[in-house]
């Protein structure tokens, strides 16, 4: 079983949201969204990056399973101040997540939206709608979070596709009853990352 945090940036509102992959079966474990509530980006940055640290700690000392994380990449916002803002914000959250030695995977929106509704360019209802459906919430997230969901669903299903794609066998997927499945170890995919 691996854990997976996926990160939805913003400078005010970072949303989160952790689900484990095993077998193919994505499970909801948690989602929520770091509030910054300073006037001073230096001090949101700063509670970013303690917020992200605080929550990935949580799940590493208490799960005692693999870790990765997945980040949404910044778009070009047309307001150059908010796009430096967001990036700001963006750079906290992968300092915390690479300080923590978790491996980082970025994801454009349209990817995303694409992994998760099938269509690049969904509207934010019809990816928290499917967040739900994927992960059998009864009440949708707060769309910062679902946001944070989605970019971790949209990991575990890259990460299964390049699976399956380089069929690399370095180890399997024990108590699977299914023939053929493997994944990759942890130095196979940061060789891959490195390519």
């Amino acid at each position: 079983m691996t854990l997976i945090i996926g990160i939805d940036p913003g400078s005010r509102l970072t949303g989160y949201g952790i689900v484990s992959s095993e077998n193919d079966k994505l499970t909801f474990l948690d989602a929520g969204t770091i509030r910054t509530n300073s006037s001073d980006i230096t001090e949101r940055i700063a509670q970013i990056f303690a917020g992200v640290s605080r929550i990935v700690k949580h799940y590493q000392k208490y799960s005692n399973q693999p870790m990765q994380a997945a980040i949404e990449q910044v778009f070009m916002a047309s307001n150059p101040d908010s796009a430096l803002k967001l990036g700001q914000a963006r750079g906290a959250a992968i300092a915390a997540l690479t300080a923590l030695e978790l491996p980082v995977s970025e994801y454009t929106a349209r990817q995303i939206k694409q992994a998760v509704c099938g269509y690049g360019a969904a509207d934010k209802d019809q990816v928290s709608a499917m967040v739900c459906r994927i992960l059998s919430l009864q009440v949708i997230p707060q769309v910062d979070a679902a946001d944070g969901l989605a970019c971790a669903i949209c990991h575990a299903h890259s990460s299964h596709s390049v699976n399956k794609l380089l069929g690399i066998s370095a180890t399997s997927n024990k108590g699977s009853k299914k023939k053929g499945r493997w994944r990759l170890s942890e130095q196979d995919l940061l060789q891959l990352r490195q390519h």
